[in-house]
């Protein structure tokens, strides 16, 4: 389990079609600290097992299933990677509750500056979008966010300054792929009526 609040960026180094995975190699320097193989970590939302790592190079293994569902084939060698490191019982719970298992991608629609925030658009498939609800909780590219507005077609985010600085989102342009994943309590709701 996640909280959704990124730790650090992360930088691609490779990734490459090995013969038994989808192999990911990635820099980053704070979630290498305490890290053990078999660690899971949030790469843009998406949870990953750390398979080999040294120093600040972190190695996984994706399944096809997760290439075609996420947009990290997308992103290549330079690209920045949002990177959280799974929760510890400790830990604060600053976001809300994030499997890491992504539902699917949407796409960024519109980026406006607004004053001193920043307003995203993301359409995505209707089967995503019944699950998003005014004020509540969604993740995108693994960072945990409230929903400002939602209608038929996508929904609605603000972002303050800071979460532009610390996350992937500045490097973002109309047309990109991101990373959602539904709140799990609504999904869970639908399931038991």
């Amino acid at each position: 389990m996640f909280t959704g609040i990124v730790e650090e960026t992360g930088r691609v180094v490779s990734f490459e079609e090995c013969a038994s995975a989808w192999r990911l190699v990635l820099e980053a320097e704070k979630v290498t600290q305490d890290l053990q193989v078999g660690d899971s970590v949030a790469v843009n939302g998406c949870c990953l097992t750390v398979v080999a790592f040294s120093g600040e190079r972190l190695e996984f293994d994706l399944l096809e299933e997760s290439k075609r569902l996420t947009s990290i084939g997308q992103v290549g060698p330079g690209g920045k990677v949002n990177l959280e490191r799974a929760l510890l019982p400790s830990t604060r719970m600053g976001g809300h509750f994030v499997s890491g298992h992504v539902d699917g991608t949407g796409v960024i629609e519109a980026i406006e500056p607004r004053g001193k925030d920043f307003f995203f658009r993301i359409t995505c498939d209707a089967d995503k979008l019944r699950y998003i609800v005014h004020k509540g909780c969604i993740t995108v590219d693994g960072i945990s966010l409230t929903v400002a507005e939602v209608d038929a077609t996508g929904f609605a985010i603000w972002l303050i300054p800071h979460t532009m600085e610390v996350t992937n989102l500045h490097t973002k342009k109309v047309g990109d792929l991101v990373n959602l994943e539904n709140d799990l309590i609504a999904k869970y709701v639908e399931k038991l009526t």
